[in-house]
């Protein structure tokens, strides 16, 4: 009989035992999830480093010659946007802007020349050399919206603005050059904010790199300074604007 309580009393405290080490629970791990590596803004088609673009000014936009213009001058920078577009869109719509335009200097002739007039008297007014003045500022235009990264964009937009011409009269005609050459102009500015937001993040994830750059103990760091970075040249459009203002692109 104590026998057989001994060995109850030893299975007791063997099915105490295993029931003991049940119950301890195995550590949780916890997995560590790297961060993301950071994604870098890509660089806007037809850009390349330390290439020259207009400073933003206060009010938020760029410094472009279209920038605080008279009626009169946005009328006749309306016309030289259309005549670059004559000259450089060689996609489907090519035949249609270059016979839009023509139609555009024949059904607005007398518009377009008041234009001029108009615009030429405010160099005049300032006296001087007024027409190198207007010359170079007729230069910039031009090179302005020949800007190659911008052009599918600005092509779509004139061809656009172009088949709207036929219904405009020559009193709306100034109300309509003040909206489309805001149109015609956006995908330069937006060709610009690219590069900015591209230059901006370059230099965020420059800051990045040097901010995770262990350096052994002892070591003396030296900030290096960053080689300027060369500047291609770029092939300008230098036009005789004198020839092309009443001028009809050839078909």
């Amino acid at each position: 009989m104590r026998r057989s309580i001994a060995i109850s009393m030893t299975m007791l405290a063997l099915t105490a035992g295993c029931a003991t080490r049940r119950a301890v629970q195995a550590p949780t791990v916890v997995a560590t999830v790297p961060a993301p590596a950071p994604v870098a803004v890509p660089l806007p088609r037809g850009a390349y480093p330390g290439m020259p673009v207009p400073a933003r000014l206060a009010d938020g936009l760029y410094a472009t010659p279209n920038r605080g213009l008279t009626p009169a001058a946005t009328l006749w920078h309306l016309r030289a946007a259309l005549n670059v577009a004559a000259l450089a869109c060689r996609g489907d719509d090519a035949a249609t802007i270059v016979s839009e335009y023509n139609g555009l200097l024949t059904s607005q002739k007398s518009a377009l020349a008041a234009a001029q007039t108009q615009y030429a008297a405010q160099y005049k007014a300032a006296g001087g050399d007024w027409q190198d003045r207007y010359d170079d500022a007729m230069t910039r235009l031009y090179n302005f919206f020949s800007q190659a990264p911008a052009r599918a964009g600005f092509c779509a937009a004139a061809a656009a603005t172009l088949a709207d011409v036929p219904g405009v009269t020559p009193a709306e005609l100034p109300a309509f050059a003040a909206g489309r050459l805001a149109v015609l102009e956006k995908p330069f500015t937006d060709f610009y904010a690219a590069y900015d937001a591209w230059r901006t993040d370059r230099l965020r994830l420059n800051q990045l790199a040097m901010a995770n750059v262990v350096v052994p103990a002892g070591v003396r760091t030296v900030q290096a300074v960053p080689a300027a970075e060369p500047v291609s040249a770029r092939p300008r459009l230098e036009l005789d604007t004198r020839a092309l203002m009443d001028t009809a692109v050839a078909q």
